[in-house]
């Protein structure tokens, strides 16, 4: 079993960071050969021609020749980077592009299928678990291997892509740990620098193109000229058949940085997917089941080349001496995880094995106390951003089962998920209330409404500990709506929250992660890059933020004073002064958890720290300010797995 790293989250994310920067350098490296390589095919190009035609050549002056090496460089400069901004605009939209551009489709949140059931309810089970957004699941239908990958910008425009092998092959335990391993590439930053390096290997490919299709065209114009002019035609031909070496020399050296970029995340992956779910045979078996799987994780659809990196498993054939995979070999993975395994492999038919199995958790029993409050301490709080632990898992999986089945089906489809949550952000006040409803009347639909009055009484007795991971499950129905139906949902949610003229703690949460969750699907928004790396342009930012969660959780000004406190004391960047409390409204608070969004990990640390002291300043927490604090780790895209009823962090 793969011994417990010492490296926490905050940490991944940096070294993350600096592997982007490292891309950066060997990118402008194989440029800059690239460059080299293709002036120099063309000064033998060039020398050959005259020589050919009877003139003198003197070799030094025609080896450099600066007009022509500037010219050189500026065009193969802007055809790679052409080629590498081509790819990352194509796949601008995240995750999703990646799944299509595999052959995926995107698994309707509903499904009464079987195996898509088992795959929905563990994925789900995993991100409630992990505090991060529910991502969409895309199918590989005509993939028979067993493979997988997590491909996204950011955890809101993440998804889980898994073969149609994945599915059928493997039963709950086995597909718990190879999502349990995609996860952990989600925690650990890997998204983000897996696209950029799609991208920086089609720029360096476009090389090896342009020299084919040369290549291609001019073997065409020389048949059909029959003769005339053959040397030129012949010299263009050399030229366009030494830009296809020049190119697949690139790509080779571009496939040896992504193998080494990728092999020590496998066994990083592999180790977190232990820890999670706690059970080293489901993803030791799954590994068996490649093996002994006659078409194991092969990938074929024509695109896999670009995106093996990505996937769980080698998606591609064997390679020269492993020389160029980007993943470990199986043997040495799974004596990882059972260091008796004897390196055979049993056969594996290509059946739909795990077909009969349901995803019924009823067998768990509630893990959940009954105090109503928590009492945080900020540094094991940070300790478990970014780690969900096998308790989670079991909470969350025990969480999901107790819902009635009603609302767990409703909850799953569009029309359904905007009608739940409409319902948890109806007011107890009677008055309140009423106005709400004639609101939705006017604008919701009467499909809304029905469906409105089922669910009502089922999400009136829900605990409050359930309310955001049944919202959380919703969104993923929710991300199925129209742009108009978007638009219409977006201005329904902002009545329902402002209809008492006031926000509570619950409110601005489910608000503010509904609209986080969806902006990357309708408003095309994209995380930013860092702009901070160090606090005195922060500090201001700090004072308000942690002004703004002082005055929100306290009863009077002592007490929102202590808080800020707490909170100030925690970062120990310099004096804070608490802002009135005239200044600390709701755009005060977004405006300072932007600013924040796009700071570097280590100050992100730093400030979830202080946001815990503040919160946690009277020793008692309840469970929406809990939701809170969580709120605030999704807003710097740190996850924060949920916090337990009854339990001390």
């Amino acid at each position: 079993m793969p011994v417990a790293t010492s490296v926490d989250f905050f940490q991944y994310q940096d070294v993350a960071r600096k592997k982007t920067s490292l891309l950066v350098f060997y990118y402008i490296v194989a440029v800059a050969l690239i460059i080299v390589s293709v002036y120099l095919a063309y000064v033998a190009v060039f020398i050959g021609m005259q020589s050919k035609g009877g003139e003198a050549v003197d070799v030094g002056q025609a080896i450099w020749n600066p007009l022509a090496f500037a010219w050189v460089t500026g065009v193969t400069v802007a055809i790679v980077l052409l080629g590498t901004l081509y790819k990352i605009a194509e796949l601008g939209k995240g995750g999703e592009a990646v799944a299509l551009m595999l052959g995926g489709r995107p698994i309707d949140p509903g499904s009464a299928d079987r195996n898509e059931r088992k795959i929905l309810n563990v994925v789900e089970e995993m991100a409630i678990a992990s505090g991060t957004p529910v991502p969409r699941v895309f199918l590989l239908d005509q993939e028979e291997g067993i493979n997988a990958f997590a491909a996204g910008f950011s955890t809101n425009d993440c998804v889980i892509g898994v073969t149609r092998g994945c599915i059928t092959q493997l039963n709950r335990d086995e597909l718990q740990g190879v999502i349990a391993h995609e996860f952990s590439h989600i925690f650990n930053g890997d998204m983000r620098l897996n696209i950029r390096l799609i991208g920086v290997l089609n720029g360096i490919l476009i090389i090896a193109l342009i020299g084919y299709w040369t290549f291609r065209s001019v073997g065409r114009s020389r048949s059909s000229s029959r003769g005339k002019g053959g040397g030129a035609v012949a010299a263009i031909a050399l030229f366009g058949l030494l830009l296809m070496v020049i190119g697949y020399i690139g790509v080779f050296f571009g496939k040896l940085i992504k193998s080494a970029v990728s092999r020590q995340r496998e066994y990083l992956a592999d180790a977190s997917a232990v820890q999670f779910t706690r059970n080293p045979d489901g993803i030791a078996n799954a590994l068996k089941k490649i093996g002994g799987l006659i078409t194991g994780s092969r990938v074929t659809n024509d695109h896999a080349q670009e995106a093996s990196h990505l996937f769980f498993a080698n998606g591609l054939r064997s390679s020269f001496l492993n020389l160029m995979a980007t993943h470990p070999p199986l043997e040495d993975r799974i004596r990882r995880l059972d260091p008796q395994f004897d390196g055979s492999f049993g056969k594996v038919t290509a059946s739909a094995a795990g077909a009969t199995e349901l995803a019924a958790m009823s067998g768990f029993t509630s893990t959940s106390g009954g105090g109503p409050t928590l009492a945080l301490k900020p540094g094991e709080v940070i300790s478990r951003v970014g780690a969900p632990t096998a308790a989670h898992l079991v909470y969350a999986s025990t969480l999901m089962a107790s819902l009635p089945t009603r609302l767990s089906e409703m909850m799953r489809e569009s029309v359904g998920a905007c009608a739940v949550t409409y319902a948890l952000l109806l007011a107890k006040d009677e008055a309140v209330r009423t106005a709400q409803m004639a609101a939705l009347d006017r604008s919701a639909g009467r499909d809304v409404l029905e469906r409105m009055k089922a669910v009502g009484p089922l999400i009136a007795v829900l605990k409050p500990e359930a309310r955001l991971p049944v919202a959380d499950v919703a969104i993923g129905a929710l991300r199925s709506l129209t742009r108009e139906e978007y638009t219409r949902f977006v201005a329904n949610l902002n009545e329902l929250v402002n209809a008492d003229k006031e926000i509570d703690l619950f409110e601005y949460t489910l608000q503010r992660m509904v609209m986080r969750r969806l902006a990357p699907v309708f408003e095309k928004t994209r995380p930013g890059a860092i702009e901070y790396y160090d606090w005195p342009a922060l500090r201001p930012t700090a004072a308000k933020l942690l002004s703004c969660l002082a005055y929100w959780g306290a009863d009077d000004l002592p007490a929102a004073q202590k808080a800020f406190a707490a909170g100030a004391e925690a970062i120990k960047k310099g004096t804070l002064q608490m802002l009135p409390v005239d200044q600390c409204g709701l755009p005060a608070l977004d405006d300072s958890l932007a600013q924040f969004s796009v700071a570097a990990p280590v100050i992100k640390r730093t400030i979830l720290t202080a946001c815990t002291a503040c919160i946690g300043a009277d020793g008692e927490v309840t469970i929406d300010e809990a939701e809170l604090l969580r709120a605030v780790g999704d807003a710097l895209d740190c996850p924060i797995p949920p916090f337990m009823p009854g339990e001390k962090v």
